[in-house]
């Protein structure tokens, strides 16, 4: 299932809406990046997190009298001339399912079906130009009210495919909120800052009845103009180099770079493996320890294309689980 249902037609006239609510540079522009994840971009396979789908927007370099300044202000030290802040804002989907959807009764030992409809925003601050922090905020709903049985069915249906009987036996109706923030760095490690080789560690935390988790890992990268972002963006819980990107850091316009990384979380709370919270609802035992690693390539011109495509295996997430998952990533963006 790959492709984007009904239910996203509003999603980009939804994001320009918001991103209205900043006050931008007049020689700037917004950054919107359409991130699809599915296992089945690259293999036969529709299971367990079976697809995500987020639409984000980055806007300009935030103006000193933007309003924005105060919320930046409270969580983060001033940086002066040396920090860049940017504000970005999303909308996604997330869908689970377990293994075998032909039974309208779902095996109990398989992971239980499961969506996530969010919205969110992101207080980016770059710091001397090889530091970012990102403070996260997402609001949502799991459960029927998030759509995805019609997102995957929908489809099944106009593919030809059978559709998925056991929906109405995950997981109920639950507002949902994460707060993450991280760090990442820059390193370089062979030729300049901008053309070479570098590695960008990150650590952070997720808090909320959704995820929680503690994680850090590193993205190694090798190629031209390394300093416009640092790394791919990731639908959460994966290694992300947020939506994060400076095209006046670009020497020349043209930017490209494979990439290499690995992730460890150790997971506290899992809403679409634990169940949910106040009510009764499917669960498997989760595996507390979960890593990836991923691999990729990702080119731009200037602040005006990019396009992203990249592999991920995942461990396994809960025990009976009979292998490890891959999920394809394929990202494409434009400025306005």
């Amino acid at each position: 299932m790959r492709a984007i249902s009904p239910p996203w037609a509003g999603l980009v006239s939804g994001c320009a809406l918001l991103c209205m609510a900043c006050t931008a540079q007049a020689d700037d522009a917004y950054r919107f990046t359409l991130l699809e994840e599915n296992d089945s971009l690259y293999a036969d396979s529709d299971r367990h997190y079976t697809q995500g789908l987020r639409l984000s927007v980055l806007t300009p370099v935030i103006a000193a009298q933007d309003g924005w300044n105060d919320a930046f202000d409270l969580v983060y030290a001033a940086g002066g001339s040396a920090s860049v802040r940017r504000v970005g804002l999303f909308l996604g989907q997330s869908i689970f399912t377990p293994e075998d959807k032909v039974l309208p009764q779902p095996d109990p030992r398989d992971r239980p079906y499961g969506a996530w409809l969010y919205a969110g925003a992101s207080l980016l601050q770059e710091t001397d130009r090889r530091m970012l922090e990102n403070l996260e905020l997402s609001v949502g709903l799991v459960g029927p009210g998030a759509l995805g049985r019609q997102t995957q069915n929908d489809y099944h249906q106009f593919i030809g495919v059978a559709e998925a009987h056991g929906w109405k036996n995950g997981l109920q109706t639950e507002p949902g909120v994460m707060l993450t923030y991280e760090r990442l760095w820059r390193l370089s490690v062979l030729g300049d800052a901008d053309n070479g080789m570098d590695i960008v560690p990150q650590l952070g935390a997720t808090i909320g009845n959704i995820f929680t988790y503690a994680g850090g890992g590193a993205l190694l990268r090798v190629g031209k103009n390394l300093r416009g972002d640092y790394g791919p963006a990731r639908i959460r819980p994966g290694l992300s180099g947020t939506d994060y990107f400076d095209s006046d850091r670009l020497d020349g316009a043209l930017g490209f770079y494979f990439f290499a990384g690995a992730q460890g979380r150790a997971v506290g709370h899992n809403i679409f493996l634990d169940g949910n919270s106040f009510r009764q609802s499917p669960s498997v035992d989760k595996n507390i320890f979960v890593g990836d690693i991923q691999a990729g390539f990702s080119l731009f011109w200037s602040n005006d294309f990019h396009m992203t495509v990249s592999a991920v295996r995942r461990s396994r997430e809960f025990e009976g689980q009979n292998s490890p998952d891959l999920i394809g990533t394929a990202a494409l963006g434009f400025s306005w």
